[in-house]
């Protein structure tokens, strides 16, 4: 019997999901009559050229049970044990469909909600690989990132608040003043839910930096293992200041980063950027 980690497409992992064999289930892109899979046919400037052109948002589906035992089944039949994370609850139906799913296989699968989203989820995954190649059970893995997960810090700063605003997350005078005085809000998730737990102002550049010390007084105990820098198409100079600062302020065993995939980035626009780890 083998332990196979699998997780929805969300989890914005990058080139760690064929590192570490992680299965992904995709989630829908709905742009006008077409729909897409996440991570299969389409990518972030897809989203941005739709919305540049209808200024609408597009629209975001997850799988059905039926989706969900048809990716469950080959593993199951193949003898291992899937451990499968999900967005989080409080953002999608893809929880709710996974667990309707794997009443089918039984103690075969388990599903964890991750209360989180992108690589905040994508910490988890990767927590569960490394607990699979210590050797440790399927209950072992799943009882440690249910205890976690409410440590994981999943925070990010966006550029613009436009996108929020046409996603009904933000007022059209808040949208408005905000791009133009360059405020912008710090948004952390709690509990499984979004909400902003500051505002800073100045350029880019300058709001990440400030980001990322107060990440760092806020959380002086944390899983040095890895951290993310998970950005949805940023500028150079945002993603070079905010590895720079993670580097002279915090300890991580290494630094990843990852772009945003069209299912977050359908919500959060271009150059949103997140440092996303695990605290203790």
């Amino acid at each position: 019997m083998s332990i196979r980690i699998t997780t929805d497409s969300t989890c914005d992992l990058g080139e760690s999901i064929q590192k570490r064999g992680i299965g992904v289930v995709p989630l829908s892109v709905i742009l006008g009559p077409k729909t897409y899979k996440d991570g299969i046919d389409i990518v972030p400037q897809d989203i941005f050229s739709y919305v540049a052109k209808t200024d609408e948002l597009p629209k975001t589906a997850a799988p059905s049970i039926g989706d969900y035992e048809d990716f469950f089944r080959p593993y199951v039949e193949n003898g291992d044990t899937v451990i499968h994370f999900n967005i989080s609850s409080k953002s999608s139906s893809s929880y709710s469909s996974a667990v309707g799913a794997a009443k089918l296989f039984g103690d075969k699968v388990h599903i964890v909600d991750s209360k989180a989203l992108s690589s905040g989820q994508g910490l988890l995954v990767m927590k569960a690989c490394d607990l699979a190649e210590e050797g440790k059970s399927a209950e072992e893995i799943v009882n440690t990132v249910n205890f976690l997960r409410d440590k994981v810090n999943t925070s990010f700063i966006p550029d613009r608040l436009d996108y929020l605003f046409k996603g009904g997350r933000c007022s059209r005078m808040q949208m408005y003043g905000a791009n133009i005085l360059k405020i912008h809000p710090m948004i952390t998730m709690v509990d499984g839910q979004l909400t902003v737990k500051k505002k800073v102002r100045g350029s880019m550049e300058k709001c990440i930096v400030s980001y990322i010390e107060d990440l760092y007084e806020q959380y002086p105990k944390y899983d040095k293992t890895r951290c993310f820098i998970t950005h949805s198409n940023a500028d150079e100079s945002v993603v070079e200041v905010a590895k720079a600062r993670t580097k002279e302020l915090f300890s991580f065993d290494e630094i990843l980063e990852t772009t945003a995939g069209s299912i977050i980035t359908s919500h959060c626009g271009r150059n949103t950027l997140g440092l996303l780890f695990i605290a203790e």
